[in-house]
């Protein structure tokens, strides 16, 4: 029934990519809090519990808030196993007993004096004062017994398996999870946006900090990019100037690039692609007036032999008949030469996965721009030289021009009478192009750098939460203390409420700012760029939790590893098998072999050591003594 051009897919609403804002929610500096940090913690994550991440939620683009740190607030039940026992109760029969109490209900319909009312009991216990007093036995005569007489009723929080720090302090940490499909930079926006908003609601001693916005670097990459296609239309119009020696021609050239750019942008927004280092950086402004160059230039040609032939103006009818007879002249071959240009990024589209993800944008931009450039150079190109190219016109080469040919025509007849030499000599140097090609190394894509850092902290297999957030704290503190460089440090360990990237308590994630490279101390010993500045950090890292494992990376960096191939780091070596101490063995033999590999750095084990356990072996002819099955015994 659905609509024959459209393919149901199933997929994730949410993308490896999709955290694209971090925030954190703590107490403003020297502000009136909760004496103890565990209160402080639940007072932080209920606030963000039940106003930040329902506001948060209504942003066009956002489809979830995930959270990590804090205590999340629970009714916790202490039962008292002796007064228990006096009572005749077990501790399941206590628990069924609360959680029909824990309910409300709905009764169906019922009309009365001509009304439809629709029956529900509100019969929820909804505090701890409600839940110490429900009854849990009855008899005659006798005042019920009641669950504060069998057991303690108190605030308390489920067993952690996570938490978050900011620069050495424990935080509720928020992430916006990005809806696929939907347009990073402007959801981040309106994310900053709303937190701005949601901080008027919140009480006067507590804070929405901003920790990670991809929009910033979004928008540093479209500088760059704009920046860069500026100066290389600046530096493509003086070449013109120089080469062609009319500046009437030249500004006609010049008029190609940004009507192409504008086609290509047209096309850009009906395929839905967005700009971006991978879109706009493959335009080549060298390729997009290449054609208008070849019309233009035969036409300044021709009207220049023109007027030398006749030795006087040519007339509107000679002008326009000379300019119609030029283009035509070189149209073929530009067009095919253009044509040529444009097939050879076909097969881009054909690229799936990634690399289909990656790089289709690059292709269609391209392909669209000469297109557009082809187009212009064959109507436009043509007309606006009949319009601007009425004053006489050179008929010689210019002095740039003069200058090099005078260069290049004793090399061509060098080249004519030693042509054995030069066929092998250019044979020679594509085959040395071969041979280098192949050494020159690879990645997938060229490395960007995000202004940040990501490093992944294995600490010691079997760790406590607590002791794990510890290290962290310390870790940040230091951090900032011995690093002036670096700006601000948060983290998050183990696993987020909403388990988009799971990791045990040993494993954080450490987000390290630091300042443009240009600000940093110029002093002796003090980092010089991000290489150094890894390996300062990382013998900090080291020495606060010795054996520890670290990788490098960055933010948008990491998640790419992760989806590529499921590790966080740029190459990993995966050994499968099922006896432990095998693949153990095997592991530290290719570390070694990595660890001497030219150009590896930070070999690393991702995970170390087996993980403690506490096992309970079943005795089971002790349980049939007493009448249990190993199913009683697991729910104990």
């Amino acid at each position: 029934h659905l609509p024959h051009d459209v393919v149901p897919r199933l997929a994730p609403i949410s993308t490896g990519l999709g955290e694209i804002f971090y925030y954190s929610l703590s107490y403003k500096p020297g502000a009136q809090k909760p004496a103890s940090l565990q209160e402080q913690l639940f007072e932080l994550r209920d606030l963000h519990e039940y106003l930040v991440k329902p506001l948060l939620r209504t942003v066009p683009g956002v489809i979830d808030i995930n959270e990590s740190g804090g205590y999340e607030r629970q009714f916790l039940i202490q039962p008292r196993p002796e007064d228990l026992a006096r009572s005749g109760l077990t501790f399941s029969e206590l628990a069924d007993i609360i959680a029909t109490n824990l309910e409300n209900a709905g009764g169906g319909i019922v009309s009365h004096n001509g009304k439809e009312l629709t029956i529900r009991a509100v019969t929820r216990a909804n505090s701890l004062q409600d839940i110490a007093n429900l009854p849990v036995k009855f008899a005659a005569g006798v005042k019920p017994l009641l669950v504060k007489d069998l057991a303690e009723v108190s605030y308390g929080s489920r067993p952690r398996t996570g938490a978050a720090t900011s620069d050495g302090e424990e935080t509720v940490l928020g992430v916006a999870m990005l809806l696929a499909g939907a347009n990073s930079h402007d959801v981040a926006h309106r994310v900053r946006a709303r937190l701005a908003e949601i901080q008027e609601e919140l009480p006067d001693n507590v804070q929405l900090q901003p920790l990670y916005d991809r929009s910033i670097l979004i928008d540093k990459s479209i500088h760059t990019v704009r920046n860069n296609l500026f100066e290389g239309a600046i530096l493509v119009v003086a070449i013109l100037f120089a080469l062609l020696g009319n500046w009437r021609a030249a500004l006609i050239v010049t008029a190609a690039i940004p009507l192409s750019f504008l086609f290509a942008l047209m096309g850009m927004e009906k395929l839905g692609i967005s700009g971006n280092l991978m879109s706009l950086g493959a335009v080549d402004f060298g390729l997009i007036i290449d054609g208008a160059v070849v019309i233009v230039e035969n036409v300044v040609r021709r009207l220049g032999i023109r007027q030398r032939e006749l030795g006087r103006a040519l007339s509107p009818e000679e002008r326009n008949q000379i300019v119609l007879d030029a283009s035509k002249q070189v149209a073929h071959p530009m067009f095919f030469g253009v044509v040529i240009i444009t097939i050879v990024y076909l097969p881009i589209l054909a690229l799936t996965g990634i690399e289909g993800k990656m790089f289709h944008p690059m292709a269609a931009t391209v392909m669209l721009a000469l297109t557009g450039a082809l187009i212009l150079a064959l109507t436009l190109m043509p007309v606006l030289c009949s319009f601007l190219l009425r004053s006489r016109v050179a008929a010689g080469d210019n002095v740039v021009i003069r200058a090099a040919k005078a260069i290049y025509a004793p090399l061509l007849r060098g080249a004519l009478r030693l042509r054995w030499i030069v066929v092998i000599a250019a044979i020679a140097l594509f085959a040395g192009a071969l041979w280098l090609f192949t050494h020159l190394g690879a990645e997938f894509v060229p490395k960007l750098d995000e202004g940040s850092i990501t490093d992944v902290f294995y600490k010691p297999v079997g760790i406590s939460l607590e002791q794990s957030l510890r290290i962290d704290m310390e870790m940040e503190k230091t951090l900032l203390k011995e690093f002036p460089e670096i700006t601000h440090v948060f983290a998050r360990l183990g696993t987020n409420d909403i388990a988009t990237d799971p990791m045990p308590v040993s494993e954080s994630d450490v987000f390290i700012f630091y300042k443009p490279i240009a600000q940093w101390p110029k002093t002796p010993g003090r980092p010089r760029n991000k290489a150094e500045l890894h390996s300062q950090i990382g013998a900090v890292m080291r020495r606060l939790s010795p054996g520890a494992n670290i990788i490098f990376s960055q933010p948008i960096e990491e998640r790419f590893n992760e989806m590529l191939e499921g590790t966080k780091s740029e190459l990993s070596v995966k050994i499968f098998g099922d006896d432990y101490d095998v693949l153990d063995k095997l592991a530290g033999q290719i570390k070694g072999i990595l660890e001497t590999t030219p150009g590896a750095a930070e070999v690393e084990y991702e995970t170390e050591g087996r993980t403690p356990q506490l096992l309970i072996q079943a005795k089971h002819d002790q349980l049939q003594r007493y009448g249990l099955g190993a199913g009683e015994l697991n729910k104990a």
